[in-house]
């Protein structure tokens, strides 16, 4: 090997084999993260909390539900409206000629509902004070509006209510709504009508809308989550803030941490339950509990793809995680007090802190290890604090009933429809939270010529 070029050429080899070695790292990273992100993609598509489905054999017979049983059996109505005879055939009707005598008279009972609709004319007087000109018009306790003219035909307080149900809490399009009423009880309305009808309705609720969000505001303990939404066919964020009792919802174009420095204020001191979007972090004066679930999925979602001793950090992290929630679980039995459950979080938080601390040599292992290094106060929140939950599931829980809309309708089209939806869902959602009927409360709202506030319990 000469003095001036050998050198030189074994130098330039090993960058150029240098070169190449970190390209295919590059390579290698990009395709784990694709391979990562479809992963995560697929989940979205199912439930929030799944389990990793096992196949087991199938049992023969009817397949029990929570209602399959004697439990299942209607009671006997506490009102009878109508009373029907069923008689003894005049002959026997197996044989034909037999004469047939008559032992006992049982009791069926059946319930069913009227198809009939009712059409309700009212004679409005209009007249004007002599005092000062105002021009006045009387109101009957029935009206769900003071219109008159060409608008003068309106729907009913248990019609709306039981349309606007249909429509934000069960997903039933406007379309499908309108032909359920047409099918049932030959009532024809145009999609139109049921939606101004909602909006009406919407304005009326709006007090209890600002409310709820004030209760929220001044709540201990915050569970967020943020959904995908459609507005005029665009992509926007359904941002979902939960508690005990109640629950708010907020449509935005983005999904910042906008909304929830708007309702909860930037300097909240409670705990905020959430999935570890960074947006939240921002509340600084908050305590944080990351949602577990979402953690422990991510686990699994390593798992899946792990070789060899990669598989070691998720496998450790998630029996540490299993570690805890059994810890509460024992709480919430009796074996172990408060202070019990605060060392455990101290000892669970230590030792985490070593199974992140060494350099993963699995590039999506290092990026979870990083995540759970920067969030380590914020992972056993709920064993410091036992009325903290562990994830998100108030919020995953919230987020279901609504989740069917833009699923079934494809969501607003309009920012107002927005608007008037994140209200009505509020509305109906912490009702059913409150134990109050809602058909009962929109009725009330709509016949009455104040607003309504919803009664809220603190429970």
């Amino acid at each position: 090997m000469n003095e001036d070029g050998g050198q030189e050429s074994e130098c330039a080899g090993c960058k150029r084999l240098s070169a190449e070695l970190e390209e295919l790292k590059e390579h290698v990273e990009k395709l784990q993260k694709a391979l990562e992100e479809s992963q995560r993609a697929g989940n979205r598509q199912a439930a929030p909390f799944r389990k990793p489905k096992v196949v087991a054999p199938k049992k023969p017979g009817r397949k029990s539900g929570e209602d399959y049983g004697t439990q299942a059996r209607r009671t006997v109505p506490d009102q009878i409206d109508e009373w029907w005879d069923a008689p003894l055939p005049e002959c026997c009707p197996q044989c034909g000629c037999g004469e047939l005598t008559e032992d006992a008279v049982c009791q069926q009972y059946q319930t069913d509902i009227p198809r009939k609709p009712i059409h309700r004319q009212f004679d409005i007087h209009v007249g004007h004070c002599t005092g000062c000109g105002e021009r006045v018009q009387g109101r009957h306790t029935l009206q769900t509006s003071d219109a008159l003219g060409a608008a003068a035909s309106q729907l009913g307080a248990d019609l709306q209510a039981a349309l606007t149900v249909a429509n934000k809490e069960l997903g039933l399009s406007h379309g499908k709504c309108r032909r359920l009423v047409e099918q049932l009880f030959g009532i024809t309305i145009s999609r139109s009508t049921n939606w101004r009808a909602q909006q009406r309705l919407a304005r009326k609720l709006q007090p209890s809308y600002e409310l709820i969000g004030k209760q929220v505001r001044g709540s201990p303990r915050v569970v967020c989550d943020e959904t995908g939404w459609r507005v005029n066919g665009e992509g926007a964020w359904r941002h979902d803030f939960v508690t005990e009792q109640l629950t708010y919802y907020v449509i935005d174009p983005t999904r910042s941490g906008q909304p929830a420095k708007v309702l909860l204020g930037e300097d909240y001191s409670g705990v905020l339950i959430h999935d570890g979007w960074s947006v939240y972090d921002k509340f600084r004066n908050a305590r944080h509990q990351q949602c577990l679930a979402h953690l422990m999925r991510r686990c699994h979602e390593l798992l899946q793809v792990a070789v060899g001793g990669a598989a070691r950090f998720p496998r450790a992290v998630l029996d540490l995680f299993g570690q805890s929630l059994c810890a509460r679980d024992r709480f919430a039995l009796g074996e172990l007090t408060s202070h019990g459950l605060r060392v455990l979080s101290g000892r669970f938080t230590e030792t985490m802190r070593r199974l992140v601390a060494p350099v993963k040599s699995h590039v999506a292992n290092e990026r979870l290890a990083k995540h759970l290094e920067n969030h380590l106060a914020d992972l056993f929140t709920f064993l410091r604090e036992p009325a903290v939950d562990a994830t998100n599931w108030r919020a995953e829980q919230a987020i279901r009933p609504a989740v069917v809309n833009p699923k079934v309708w494809g969501g607003n089209r309009t920012w107002n429809g927005a608007e008037v939806q994140a209200i009505l869902m509020t509305i109906l959602v912490t009702a059913n939270q409150q134990t109050i009927n809602p058909l009962d409360f929109l009725r009330q709202t709509l016949i009455s010529p104040q607003n309504q506030l919803l009664p809220l319990s603190d429970r």
